[in-house]
């Protein structure tokens, strides 16, 4: 087994795939290549995986294709619900062909370089404003420090990698997880920028994320409340529906949660106000 290497482990049934980022004498840490789970492994009880890395990319893109549609849907639901209501009951087309629309921008950090590539790929398709960044967890509060003045988003997603230490005595304590603490001072940097949190909207965390500590920090919405893994596109599709609900709305929870992957288990938040905009007059050239 050596650095870069895909693999799953026997103790576990061989259930998730992995890269190997590291190697510590014996220990291998590891990073999901489907989910956005950090965890370790003796080399022991590592096997080769049974695909490869490219069927394991070519199965997680027709399921990023079937999100991505779904959410296309609702984004074009969306769109022609609020230039209607913005244009009159009438439903006048020439007043709907003169309006514009500004769906909210994204800034979204990630401590995965493939995920966020694929993440920004969904965010150009569903034609979101969004500017993404690969940040190792560990540097993420500083890098918001310089980035929100120059970026200013209306939604910041702080997600990576996370995971619950195996040998963990209390789900309580920061300390068990892998990088919650990461992402829990990110959030208080946001914060210290922006308090209202209908002005600039959170979404934090990965698999197994300390979900109460990062609503606390103040997330609007979060991950995991039942410590369950996520899929890699949950804070994406969260972040979409975001970015398209009107600022007239708040973002329907349930709704929101029922139709990521990992549902209400995986991601949990609160009542937030939309930032999409409808305009007018629409300006040629």
């Amino acid at each position: 087994m050596k650095q870069g290497d895909i693999v799953v482990r026997k103790s576990y049934g061989e259930d998730i795939q992995f890269r190997i980022e590291t190697i510590k004498g014996n220990l291998a840490v590891l990073r999901g290549l489907e989910v956005r789970l950090l965890a370790d492994a003796p080399l022991s009880d590592l096997l080769p995986a049974p695909v490869t890395e490219e069927e394991i990319y070519r199965s997680w893109d027709a399921a990023a294709e079937q999100r991505t549609n779904e959410l296309l849907r609702y984004v074009e639901a969306a769109r022609m619900q609020e230039l209607k209501r913005d244009a009159g009951e009438e439903e006048d087309s020439q007043r709907l062909d003169e309006t514009f629309e500004l769906p909210g921008k994204v800034l979204h950090l990630d401590g995965d370089l493939s995920y966020m590539r694929k993440c920004m790929q969904v965010y150009g398709r569903l034609k979101v404003p969004a500017e993404g960044h690969y940040v190792p967890e560990a540097e993420m509060a500083d890098f918001l420090q310089y980035i929100l003045p120059h970026s200013r988003p209306d939604i910041v997603v702080i997600t990576g990698h996370d995971g619950l230490d195996k040998h963990y005595v209390n789900k309580h304590d920061l300390s068990s997880y892998r990088n919650s603490h990461n992402f829990v001072k990110a959030v208080q940097v946001v914060r210290r920028y922006e308090r209202n949190k209908d002005a600039l909207a959170v979404i934090a965390g990965a698999c197994q994320s300390h979900f109460e500590a990062l609503l606390q920090a103040g997330a609007n919405f979060a991950s995991s409340p039942a410590r369950i893994l996520i899929h890699a596109l949950d804070p994406v599709h969260v972040a979409v529906k975001m970015a398209y609900t009107s600022i007239r709305d708040t973002v329907k929870v349930r709704e929101v949660l029922r139709q990521t992957q990992s549902g209400t288990r995986g991601m949990g938040g609160f009542e937030t106000r939309g930032s999409y905009r409808v305009g007018t007059p629409k300006v040629e050239g």
